[in-house]
């Protein structure tokens, strides 16, 4: 379950990533099936293997800051949207 504080930041950590992402979607928003504690924000993936790079480095500099500041593990998870999934 997340809390609000957890909805808070983020909130704020995807605001972060998409101005530097425009392109990014925001899929949804879950519990980590390894810890329920932990939080996966998964994301469109963006176009190139470099810039997904890119993306996945941003956003762990983002959200180390956010488990050193507040304890909360949020990891950002680029990943394909079901529709697209179902078209392979």
């Amino acid at each position: 379950m997340v809390t609000v504080q957890q909805k808070g930041l983020i909130d704020r950590l995807f605001e972060a990533i998409k101005e530097k992402f425009s392109e990014i979607e925001l899929i949804s928003i879950t519990e980590s099936p390894e810890d329920p504690d932990d939080v996966w924000v998964n994301v469109t993936i963006p176009e190139g293997e470099e810039r997904e790079m890119e993306l996945v480095e941003f956003a762990s500099e983002k959200a180390t800051d956010i488990l050193l500041d507040y304890g909360y593990h949020i990891s950002i998870m680029p990943t394909m949207p079901i529709q697209t999934l179902e078209a392979v």
